[in-house]
């Protein structure tokens, strides 16, 4: 099977554009990067905690995409296999530097406190769920960023992570354990 045949197979138009790629065309390399720079950014930022190292982090991203054009074969969507590099250089940051904090106001959404107890107990529920996600194994935090924040199915986070459906499902099973453990005073509210 060819590659034009491929990318017909996943019903990907991302894939067209790597092709094209890899045929020289780099304006498809452009518009790859100009509709997924946002998404590897959140991601990359919330796996790192820090706002730079992720600039860096999704700029070096891109540079493995670049330098894989020759050879990229479309074996899974292309937003997938995206998501696998990103997955990868992050838990390679993540070893490497030991990550500091993620900022919780760019983790967790701002809800509406209506009075001054229900800010504060609100700002208590949002830093002990960020320190709850912080505080999870590498592995089990970067799948709940991908299911949580991406909102990718547990295919995708597997193919992503490299790991088997019921792979993802203990992983994330695990994480979710662990975050009732630790957020157990909310839970229980």
């Amino acid at each position: 099977m060819n590659q034009t045949a491929d990318a017909g197979r996943f019903d990907d138009p991302d894939i067209e554009l790597m092709l094209r790629f890899q045929a020289g065309d780099e304006r498809a390399f452009e518009e790859l990067v100009l509709k997924h720079q946002k998404r590897i950014l959140n991601v990359v930022y919330r796996a790192l905690g820090d706002r730079a190292q992720a600039e860096d982090a999704a700029q070096d991203i891109f540079l493995k995409v670049y330098r894989a054009r020759r050879s990229y074969r479309p074996q899974a969507k292309f937003s997938t296999w995206l998501y696998r590099i990103a997955v990868n250089h992050c838990l390679n940051e993540v070893r490497a530097r030991r990550p500091g904090p993620i900022p919780m106001d760019d983790l967790l959404q701002e809800p509406v406190a209506h009075s001054p107890d229900d800010q504060m107990n609100q700002t208590d529920l949002q830093r002990a769920v960020k320190e709850a996600i912080d505080a999870l194994p590498e592995n089990q935090r970067v799948a709940v960023i991908l299911a949580r924040f991406e909102d990718l199915s547990y295919e995708e986070i597997g193919e992503a992570m490299g790991l088997s459906l019921e792979a993802v499902k203990s992983v994330l099973f695990r994480a979710k354990e662990n975050l009732k453990q630790r957020l157990g005073r909310f839970i229980s509210r």
